[in-house]
């Protein structure tokens, strides 16, 4: 009898495309993916076990699924099953077998035997980035996520991810170019890279991912090249090899760790527009004793000199941060000085979270800990003045014409006052997906040249009118 599974996704994009893959592995061995637990004989839920909050979300689904299905196997896989295995196979008797994020490749096997009854617990050790067959991808239609390193060897003080995922492993870059390659034929459109820093690629090992048996380069100085040598980084050299890539689609470069960002990459963005001007780098702090405790090389002051670096080599960039709050030691002055940081570099976009003390880092023993009370009225400081900047930044918009991939086509009551308006939610190169903001797409329904044009998965271009919070409002333009 054929078996079925439905899994039930947490955390991150990296964890969305380990449940991707593990979900292309159960189908090449037999399986059926449902699209809805009851239907299901496995529910997998793929956790997160990056923060309390996250941790908490992937064990109440646990309970969740439990209670509603109560003769259905729950399977946890993912970042918490990898950090806590013991302790959820010891605490946690509603979980039917335990399944780590280190070798995917055996999960077909692992079901198998949670088939069984024998409740196992499988933990592989960290080596390589897995990669395979993803027949369903779990993002809007036309876009995807592509890993390309795996682990971290950053060691930031307050960051768990070397513990749950290991040191730093490139992909290899053919590897990553046929997947890529792969995807395009299959009709996506937009192409986001992932890692936990993508700086990073092709360093941390004796192997390069060209296999030319070059030593991937260190950090050494601030274009990310060995001293005394005109070698290019990792990163770059892969951007080079995408840009080679026939067709149409956009490349887009998500987390790039600012202490060793690869300036080299610049002039590959330059000669190929559909390398986005888009930089997703996470500062944490604006505040130089608090970067310190971080375990970070940098400075607000470098932080900021790289800001001006991308915006005059690239005009009309975007850039992407992330803020974290309450870290041990924060101050008061230390919070003011991560507010005048953020009103300097203005980034467009930026996510703030407050400190979630983790086992297994160094900062777990630092001493002067900041109340969560008042680490949340930080954040919530910070996301008020990005929302006044966003808005601002998003207004140089209103006029011009963008290319706008569709997401969803929105569902008119049936009491609408203006039946022939269509309304089409859909994002341009300056939104990644599911953290910036979106643009509102209306179109003609009555007009059939438009509404054939309005799908999801497609490209459309729009003219922008006007800007609405974080929001774009525009108009087809066909």
């Amino acid at each position: 009898m054929t078996k079925s599974f439905f899994i039930d996704q947490h955390g991150c994009a990296k964890n969305q495309v380990d449940a991707e893959i593990i979900a292309g592995q159960l189908i090449d061995a037999g399986f059926v993916k449902s699209s809805e637990p009851a239907d299901a004989d496995f529910i997998i839920v793929n956790s997160c076990g990056f923060i309390a909050s996250a941790k908490k979300e992937s064990i109440d689904a646990v309970y969740a699924a439990k209670k509603a299905y109560p003769g259905k196997k729950i399977l946890l896989t993912g970042c918490l099953a990898e950090r806590y295995p013991e302790l959820i196979r010891d605490s946690m008797p509603e979980v039917d077998g335990i399944f780590g994020n280190g070798d995917l490749s055996k999960v077909a096997d692992f079901v198998r035997r949670a088939d069984g009854g024998n409740r196992p617990v499988e933990i592989y050790k960290q080596e390589g980035v897995c990669s395979g067959n993803r027949p369903e991808l779990f993002s809007f239609k036309g876009s995807a996520f592509v890993k390309i390193t795996e682990g971290c060897s950053n060691h930031c003080s307050f960051c768990a991810i070397p513990v749950i995922r290991g040191e730093l492993r490139s992909r290899s870059a053919d590897s990553i170019i046929g997947e890529i390659r792969s995807l395009i034929d299959k009709g996506v459109y937009e192409i986001n890279l992932i890692g936990q820093d993508l700086a990073a690629y092709g360093t941390g090992s004796n192997d390069s991912p060209f296999g030319d048996g070059r030593t991937p380069l260190p950090f050494i100085d601030e274009f990310g090249r060995s001293a005394g040598t005109e070698e290019k980084s990792g990163l770059c050299r892969l951007l080079e090899r995408i840009s080679g890539i026939p067709g149409r689609f956009i490349v887009r470069l998500l987390y790039i760790h600012p202490d060793h960002f690869n300036k080299d990459i610049i002039p590959v963005i330059k000669n190929d527009s559909r390398i986005c001007r888009y930089f997703d780098i996470p500062f944490q702090s604006g505040d130089d004793d608090v970067i310190r405790r971080m375990n970070r090389k940098g400075s607000a002051a470098a932080y900021s000199d790289l800001i001006k670096f991308i915006r005059k080599e690239l005009d009309g960039c975007v850039i992407r941060t992330t803020f974290l709050t309450g870290f041990p030691g924060e101050t008061d002055a230390a919070a003011e000085n991560t507010l005048a940081f953020l009103r300097k570099i203005e980034s467009d976009w930026s996510g703030c979270f407050s400190y979630s003390r983790e086992e297994d880092t160094p900062a777990y023993s630092y001493k002067s800990r900041v109340s969560s009370k008042k680490a949340d009225s930080r954040a919530a400081a910070l996301e008020s003045v990005q929302s006044e900047i966003t808005e601002r930044r998003l207004r140089r918009y209103i006029g011009t014409e963008a290319e706008a991939l569709v997401e969803e086509i929105v569902q008119l009551p049936e009491n609408a006052e203006d039946e022939s308006e269509g309304l089409a939610i859909g994002r341009a190169w300056f939104q990644a997906p599911e953290v910036d903001g979106c643009i509102v797409i209306r179109y003609d329904r009555d007009n059939p040249q438009e509404l054939n044009s309005v799908a999801e998965g497609c490209v459309v271009k729009v003219r922008i009118l006007a800007v609405n919070g974080v929001d774009l409002d525009s108009v087809l333009i066909v």
